[in-house]
């Protein structure tokens, strides 16, 4: 079970149960592969509903290890992602919302 309080989503690859975080070292990979160089082009893009897969690939990879897992971008090319395309735009999306702000229900 994840632990939302803690920045952390579930994902499930080739029928595995992960937990993802963006944890400091893992933003801090996400910002060098990313085109644009930071973090506030990527939420913006990701508010704005303009992300490509290329955004997706990088946070689920940036997620997984900060979770822990110890692969690689090229480890996804052929996994299962429960959901497909959109179930990891999703997972992407609240990954990112829950690195950066308070879980729902907060007062």
């Amino acid at each position: 079970m994840v632990n939302p309080w803690a920045g952390e989503v579930e994902l499930v690859l080739d029928g595995e149960r992960h937990v993802l975080k963006l944890t400091l070292g893992a933003l801090a990979e996400l910002e060098a592969v990313l085109e644009t160089g930071n973090l506030v082009e990527l939420v913006a893009r990701f508010e704005k509903g303009a992300f490509s897969s290329r955004d997706v690939l990088a946070l689920i990879v940036a997620g997984l290890r900060g979770g822990g897992w110890g692969g690689t971008a090229k480890d996804l090319v052929s996994a299962e992602i429960e959901g497909g395309l959109t179930g990891a735009a999703r997972v992407a999306a609240e990954l990112l919302a829950r690195a950066f702000m308070m879980p729902e229900g907060d007062a």
